[in-house]
């Protein structure tokens, strides 16, 4: 990883008492429990008008839930070795299901392809993916240490996978995904060493190809449009925004209360999924979304912590692996919550462990389960040098 940088003894202190496990439970289980009762809030109506069952969305979200914390359990007893020798196979799976959405197979919603049906749910491919993807780079970038420190053709050869990894998120589209994916790569990187010198061009070239893409598509360029100036199309393509930001108007301070929004009621599209932040907002007001802003701040930094003590206890993959993952569910919080106060053009990005959806639920519970992983055979690598340890004092004691 990273070179090494002195740190004080405050700091090495801190990283040696600090426990980070219960706090990355606590706070994913803290989320997970908002996410449905908002969803339950959120979903109702639309449920009951669409589905004919009022508690259709929550029901299969506590299903989603259950299958979330089942998965997070298996992946806690799946060894990180096992994914850093199985990084070719994860790329194979990753891109193979980008490819099939684009098939026969792939379902479209709203002008978008990014699901495959499974009997009684669909799978969004770009959850599964990043995943994928993460893991690859991250044994490629413990194998191929010395490569991509030194050498253009070691920096440039991850970025070629994720090159036709976004070509296939942006055909579907899925421009958010694509965003989330190649920042959360590019950090991952980034914090193995690399130069940052090297990623100038690479920042130029995204910049460029970024400006082509919302060009070149009259939705996106609608959507960054209607991003500068949300009012003054608050009926067309301002509509969501414009919808969002009276949800943050009317919670204030404190909310109007649990069940109690308004912009619910078929005023804001997707308020059980992409915006469910802001209907947060308005029934729990500023205190609420603060509230669900520093769960997320202490989830991402407690998967901060748990990379940096596998670094520091040399474990590689572990802790790149573990900075990978931090990053991708920081960002899609970040950029969700973004999109929703009108910091960020409108994406298609849902609010992990919150947003009502069974693929992005699910994956971000492997994600925590994995980070558990990885403390706890950090941990037990102290306790068997611990005993090592005190075994060698023992004989010498004994002689």
């Amino acid at each position: 990883m990273s070179a090494e940088l002195p740190a004080t003894p405050a700091q090495a202190k801190w990283l040696s008492e600090v426990q980070p496990l219960p706090v990355l439970i606590l706070s994913s289980v803290a989320l997970l429990i908002i996410g449905v009762v908002m969803i339950s809030s959120a979903s109702m109506d639309i449920a009951a008008a669409t589905m004919d069952n009022s508690y259709h969305y929550v029901i299969r979200q506590l299903v989603f839930a259950v299958l979330g914390c089942v998965l997070a359990l298996v992946a806690v007893n799946v060894p990180i070795a096992w994914w850093e020798r199985s990084g070719w196979l994860l790329l194979g799976v990753g891109l193979l299901v980008l490819v099939l959405v684009l098939t026969p197979l792939g379902r479209t919603v709203n002008g978008s392809t990014r699901w495959i049906p499974f009997g009684l749910f669909n799978v969004q491919v770009s959850e599964v993916a990043k995943l994928c993807l993460i893991a690859y780079l991250a044994g490629y970038v413990v194998r191929r240490r010395d490569e991509l420190l030194n050498t253009w053709a070691g920096f440039l050869k991850p970025l070629a996978v994720l090159g036709v990894a976004s070509a296939l998120l942006v055909i579907q589209p899925d421009f958010g995904a694509t965003v989330v994916l190649v920042t959360a790569a590019a950090g991952m990187i980034f914090l193995s060493g690399v130069r940052l010198s090297r990623f100038v061009p690479l920042i130029g070239i995204l910049v460029g190809l970024g400006a082509v893409l919302i060009v070149t598509q009259p939705y996106r360029l609608k959507r960054v449009v209607s991003y500068l100036d949300p009012w003054k199309d608050q009926f067309d393509t301002g509509y969501q925004l414009t919808q969002s930001l009276i949800a943050f108007g009317r919670g204030e301070w404190s909310g109007v209360g649990l069940g109690n929004s308004i912009q619910k009621l078929f005023f804001l599209p997707e308020a059980h999924t992409d915006f469910i932040f802001a209907i947060i907002a308005e029934e729990f007001g500023l205190l609420g979304s603060l509230f669900v802003l520093g769960l997320f701040t202490v989830l991402v930094v407690t998967g901060f912590v748990i990379a940096r003590r596998a670094e520091k206890a040399d474990m590689p993959f572990a802790a790149c692996f573990s900075y990978g993952i931090t990053l991708l569910i920081g960002l899609q919080a970040g950029i969700n919550m973004a999109v929703s106060t009108g910091l960020l053009p409108t994406k298609g990005l849902t609010l992990p462990l919150v947003s009502y959806g069974g693929s992005s639920l699910l994956v971000s519970c492997v994600l925590i389960g994995i980070l558990a992983r990885v403390e706890m055979e950090k941990l037990d690598k102290e306790k068997q040098v611990a005993e090592q340890t005190g075994s060698r004092r023992k004989r010498r004691g004994a002689v």
